[in-house]
């Protein structure tokens, strides 16, 4: 089986894929100075939850867009699932020419994204991943990885209004009925979440404007649920999409390889 690691900057997200079937799907905290040994106890106590064990894994694929924890993340792979995790970069093969400058500053999570996209969904597309940073990735026609945008995620800016507001409560983050709050929370709530559902529609409207082609819309990352009913552009969620494009990754670089060596 294959073990899918997508290290981010609030969460790792661990999928765990027989053949091309996601069996199992996980978060832990980001835990920059977390051990081998504490990351370890935490996987295997999830494997012994779901009724499996590490022995039952023989590939591992990686993203990270936090480098303190890489070597952590490889010691992992060799020490505990006795396997050399392929790790995607930017020198990783994805059939798409990447025009970002410089190409070290692009998030790997970026690439991953954009590749499952364009295979599973063709191009052009846009990529909303709605993390702890809400990124645009866009992909043209001739299958060019052109960039995209980068806006602080919805639950921080929800926090700074939190945190910098004497009088205002927190509220639950979540589609209100209507624009017009009539109370405080529901004013809230309105701001957040329209406010937010403005930034995203703005920024889609002008990326479709200039690339004068009419993409596929992909939201994906944990609230693209919440947030992507209130789009007038995003046709389709994938919320696993960057497992699984680790998962294509991993394939497409195990045939590359046994190419080479026929």
């Amino acid at each position: 089986m294959l073990l899918v690691i997508d290290a981010g900057n609030t969460n790792v997200t661990l999928g765990l894929y027989r053949e091309d079937s996601l069996i199992a799907e996980w978060r832990l905290l980001t835990d920059r100075s977390g051990t081998v040994e504490k990351y370890g106890t935490d996987i295997r106590q999830l494997f012994s939850e779901a009724a499996l064990t590490v022995e039952d894994v023989d590939g591992i694929s990686i993203a990270s867009v936090v480098p303190s924890i890489n070597d952590t993340l490889r010691d992992i792979g060799e020490q505990l699932f006795q396997v050399k995790p392929l790790f995607v970069d930017h020198q990783t093969d994805t059939g798409l020419k990447i025009k970002y400058d410089p190409l070290s500053a692009l998030g790997v999570d970026r690439i991953v994204d954009a590749f499952a996209a364009v295979t599973k969904y063709g191009a052009p597309c846009v990529v909303v991943d709605f993390g702890t940073a809400t990124t645009f990735n866009v992909v043209n026609t001739q299958r060019e990885f052109l960039g995209g945008a980068i806006a602080p995620g919805l639950l921080i800016s929800a926090e700074a209004l939190f945190s910098r507001t004497a009088q205002l409560p927190r509220v639950e983050i979540a589609r209100p009925e209507k624009a017009i709050g009539s109370s405080t929370a529901q004013s809230m709530q309105s701001g957040i979440y329209y406010g937010y559902a403005g930034l995203v529609d703005g920024i889609l409207e002008r990326m479709i404007g200039e690339l004068n082609d009419r993409p596929k819309v992909v939201a994906t990352g944990g609230l693209a649920t919440v947030m992507a009913g209130s789009s007038r552009f995003i046709e389709t969620i994938d919320v696993t999409l960057t497992l699984e494009g680790l998962r294509l990754l991993y394939a497409r670089s195990e045939k590359r390889n046994d190419g080479a060596a026929g």
